[in-house]
């Protein structure tokens, strides 16, 4: 018989189930789980806006990435050159995920950008405008931009996958293996100094394993030509603000290596 539980105590087991899932764990989903609290995770109001940074990160090892293209395009003809990555993806229906989308998420900002931050899927916002991270998360993520001394506008930023997954769910394995090869040529042409990726999923697809963010965090990595950082996805520090400190500490690394400081307080 499932055990019951008084409604403080209800939401405070569900706040540390959402903990633990941030932090990567998720074998205690071996044990016998209360289907009333399970049910209740579901069907919360608030789990359309929630990041997949919420939920187990893929199961599987993603596909080895695309060899990395070997001469840099011009600065002056890297916005074409990622036109022309749009324009073979098209209407995409190459996976599930176009089924639900309303529009298909590219990508935005400087085609020449020094700084890349890639995130692991579009929201609701996101779907309805054909933009990343313009929804309440991406208000944070301007904000952080902005506490690293750069304009939104000179950084490029992008996701996972292009189209929403319903529910905001983590990407599947087909749908990210189907999307990243295209992510990694935007790389390539766009040749940032700095990689940022947003949680989780965004740093196992892009790095190419399976990992706990908590191991990812707080170094260097590299990655096609570019300085790879690990940090939270703005939608967790919009649920959990105590982290946004160690999100700075992350992305104070990433401005280093981009030999940035932060802007003078007026």
């Amino acid at each position: 018989m499932a055990q019951s539980f008084d409604p403080a105590t209800r939401e405070a087991l569900m706040d540390r189930v959402r903990f633990y899932r941030d932090l990567g764990l998720t074998e205690f989903y071996r044990r016998p789980v209360d289907a009333a609290l399970a049910a209740q995770l579901a069907a919360q109001p608030e789990a359309a806006q929630i990041s997949q940074e919420d939920l187990p990160i893929p199961p599987r090892k993603p596909i080895p990435a695309p060899p990395q293209i070997a001469d840099a395009v011009p600065a002056a003809d890297r916005a074409a050159a990622l036109q022309l990555i749009r324009d073979e993806i098209g209407e995409c229906t190459r996976c599930p995920l176009h089924k639900g989308r309303n529009k298909l998420v590219f990508g935005d900002g400087d085609p020449a950008a020094r700084l890349m931050f890639v995130g692991e899927g579009p929201g609701a916002d996101e779907d309805a405008q054909g933009l990343p991270f313009v929804g309440k998360a991406g208000q944070l993520l301007n904000n952080m931009i902005t506490a690293m001394g750069l304009k939104r506008e000179e950084v490029y930023i992008a996701n996972v996958v292009k189209c929403r997954p319903p529910g905001n769910r983590v990407p599947e394995q087909e749908e990210g293996a189907t999307c990243t090869p295209f992510l990694f040529r935007q790389i390539d042409v766009v040749r940032p100094q700095v990689l940022v990726a947003l949680g989780a999923t965004a740093a196992t697809w892009l790095l190419g394993a399976r990992q706990p963010l908590a191991g990812l965090r707080g170094r260097v990595h590299s990655l096609r030509g570019a300085q790879l950082i690990v940090t939270y996805h703005p939608a967790y520090l919009l649920r959990d603000p105590r982290q946004k400190k160690e999100a700075w500490a992350d992305l104070q690394i990433a401005m280093r290596e981009l030999g940035l400081k932060p802007p003078a307080k007026s």
